[in-house]
């Protein structure tokens, strides 16, 4: 028994050695294939750590040589991309020559340790002076002597000052125009009131209508008037712009200045106009006001001379100041499959950080954008691309924008943007520009933090789409009719589920916020086990069908739990809605035929309503096994009353035992009598950002 204890001993040892031998042997064999790129370095080179090339297009070039000799090797090329700053003249685009395969990635990444390398859409500057000229002093105001210096772009080469336009609701995404950081930061336009708004103060007499609401609403045409007697001191007013929440609190639009009379008040705009006119009281500033550079931090430039005004946020020699050139993606990926951008800092460009069109698994890691034009990272198309443990912040459109799979088939599209940390997003257009836009089917957003945005966290069109642990703060400052999650106006965007979220602390003007707006009818939507904390409406039903608010967590919000009966309003914005738009997508996707009809069966419900005229009422509803505590528990209105919900078995106005309320600690604990009524536990503890390769350090 002995020796054949020893026996299997031995041959146990035997198969771990050769296991060893084999493991290495395999790890020989993929063995991934380098090239590095540094600045100072020489695109003359081979590549190599000892002569490394100086451009990313140097080394897609190499491999594009390599690939033409044979198959890539089998684990793959990294790319490693030494720490310093990469100016960008032109966007690095990767097209479907440069993909790698399921066995042979291809990474772009930063080196080791070393600092991020930086691609820079922009240029420095420097050259700044005291500003002499009489006819400059003599416009700015005597506060500002002394404090704003000037420097000519145009003697260092820059001369390309983008065009300023109508940024804002319903635009179409456009570059944005020559901005200014100093120190890593954006840089304000001379702009008047400094913080805050005017008002308008009246429309034009004669050029009202009224809206739905009966309120008037002045002609687009026809301009507005304004408070106080400010523009007297404006010596031009041939590029001065206007910001404006014009006629409602969810659409704003930048118009540009046509005529300032400074005896009736009166101010005209250009065309292109905003969509809804004027009406009095809304909020506006004035924007590139030279007289109003008044104020730390603030530029002005003059487009005809190119010298750029600058009262610095610090002394002048501690500046580090950069405009932005580049108005395409620094980065581009064009049907391209397997790539990974790992560990880069894009910055300072006009327009995308990123863009990725088509094709499968690239994934965009441990990146930081920021100080952008338009969204950092932009994917369209395509499947299953991720993007994983990024920074963004300071760009003025959105943070992420996620678009696939195909909603005639319901195929997924499979993206992911998980563990993105996204904040200060919407810099300039200020409405339905979020932190991410998810659309098509099957897509996921999960664990990012978003915090600091004036209008919605994500904005959602499609199907059966997962948003899970995310962390939602301090969004819908700006902003009001506006939800921190929004989607609305379709029957068939069904299966979306809204999970295990934390939604806190948001804000809203006017008409004010919801954290989870089912905006317009939205329907076939899952609201669960998600936490709300000091929010206004939490979860808003406007008037759809078949949704579910089940397992939340209710705190201090006002109310818990909203739903109105629009759909059967006879209004004509409303029925116009129902029996027009909504109609006509209901259509275009045939819900009577598969995918639609196996899918979603309760479509099917719609026909008797749209065989008449008198509405869809919001019927299907259900709101069971929530825990409400303080504020307000619901509020029904507008057509709906409360037995058209399935209300039952939540616990209001009662103690639910949470861990620790004073710390937001808002786990249960195991006495809780919420239990007793089927409420499951959340997991609190997964919510937010998380430790991994991409993101090894939480932000603070």
């Amino acid at each position: 028994m002995f020796k054949r204890q020893i026996a299997l001993v031995i041959y146990f040892l035997m198969l771990a050695y050769f296991a060893v031998v084999s493991c290495s042997i395999a790890r020989t064999e993929v063995k991934t294939m380098e090239f590095f790129v540094a600045p100072g370095g020489n695109n003359d080179g081979d590549g190599s750590k000892a002569h490394p090339f100086s451009t990313l297009t140097a080394a897609r070039d190499a491999i594009r040589a390599l690939k033409a000799r044979g198959p890539l090797p089998v684990g793959g090329v990294t790319v490693n991309i030494r720490g310093g700053e990469y100016p960008l003249s032109a966007t690095f685009t990767l097209t479907q020559e440069d993909a790698g395969t399921p066995d042979a990635h291809i990474t772009y990444r930063a080196y080791r340790s070393e600092e991020p390398p930086r691609l820079i859409g922009g240029k420095q500057i420097g050259g700044f002076t005291p500003v002499t000229d009489p006819a400059v002093l003599v416009r700015l105001d005597p506060s500002a002597h002394g404090h704003v210096l000037q420097t000519d772009l145009k003697a260092q080469g820059i001369t390309a000052f983008g065009t300023s336009r109508s940024r804002g609701f319903s635009r179409p995404m456009a570059p944005a125009h020559l901005e200014l950081f100093c120190n890593g930061q954006a840089m304000q336009l001379a702009r008047w009131p400094n913080e805050g708004y005017t008002h308008i103060a009246a429309i034009a007499e004669g050029a009202g209508k009224d809206d739905q609401h009966g309120q008037q609403i002045g002609a687009l045409e026809a301009g507005f008037h304004y408070e106080g007697d400010r523009p007297k001191r404006w010596w031009q007013t041939n590029d001065i712009w206007i910001h404006g929440y014009w006629a409602w609190d969810w659409a704003n639009s930048y118009e540009q200045v046509a005529n300032i009379n400074t005896v009736t008040r009166l101010i005209t705009t250009r065309p292109p106009y905003g969509l809804y006119g004027f009406r009095a009281g809304q909020r506006i500033y004035f924007l590139n006001v030279l007289e109003e550079l008044d104020h730390p931090g603030e530029y002005y430039l003059d487009r005809a001379t190119g010298i750029l005004y600058f009262w610095p946020p610090c002394p002048i020699e501690q500046a580090d100041t950069y405009v932005s050139l580049l108005e395409t993606p620094l980065i581009t990926l064009q049907h391209v499959s397997y790539v990974t951008l790992q560990g880069l800092t894009l910055e300072y460009a006009r327009s995308c950080g990123i863009t990725v069109r088509e094709g499968t698994r690239n994934v965009i890691g441990g990146c930081t954008l920021r100080n952008l034009g338009n969204y950092a990272i932009d994917i369209a198309g395509g499947s299953e691309h991720t993007v994983t443990g990024c920074d963004i912040s300071a760009v003025g459109d959105g943070g992420i924008k996620l678009d696939g799979g195909d909603r005639k088939t319901l195929t997924a599209g499979g993206h992911m943007a998980v563990n993105n940390h996204i904040h200060h997003f919407g810099t300039w257009s200020r409405c339905y520009q979020p932190a991410i836009l998810i659309g098509g089917v099957g897509n996921c957003i999960a664990h990012n933090a978003i915090h600091d945005g004036p209008h919605t966290a994500i904005l959602l069109s499609g199907n059966e789409h997962l948003i899970e642990f995310n962390d939602i703060a301090r969004v819908c400052l700006e902003t009001g009719d506006v939800g921190a999650f929004y989607l609305g106006r379709d029957w068939t965007q069904r299966g979306n589920v809204v999970r295990y979220n934390y939604f806190h602390e948001t804000g809203g003007v006017g008409m004010g916020s919801m954290a989870v707006y089912l905006d317009d009818c939205t329907s076939g939507t899952t609201i669960f086990g998600n936490i709300f904390y000091r929010t206004q409406r939490a979860a808003f039903i406007g008037g759809g069908r078949d949704n579910r608010v089940e397992n939340n967590v209710f705190v201090e919000c006002t109310p818990a739990v909203a739903l109105d009966g629009r759909g059967v309003d006879t209004h004509p914005v409303w029925h116009d809605m129902v029996y027009g738009a909504m109609k006509k997508n209901l259509e275009a996707m045939h819900p009577h035929l598969p995918p639609y009809s196996e899918r979603y069966p309760r479509l099917a419900e719609l026909d008797r309503y749209y065989a008449g005229a008198t509405g869809v009422p919001p019927e299907g509803n259900s709101v069971l096994r929530n825990i409400v505590v303080g504020g307000k528990w619901l509020e029904i209105g507008w057509h709906a009353e409360e037995q058209m919900l399935d209300l039952r078995d939540n616990l209001v106005g009662q103690d639910p035992h949470f861990v620790d309320p004073g710390q937001h600690n808002f786990q249960l604990q195991d006495d809780s009598p919420a239990f007793a009524l089927g409420f499951q536990r959340i997991p609190v503890e997964r919510i937010g950002l998380y430790r991994d390769a991409y993101r090894p350090v939480l932000p603070k």
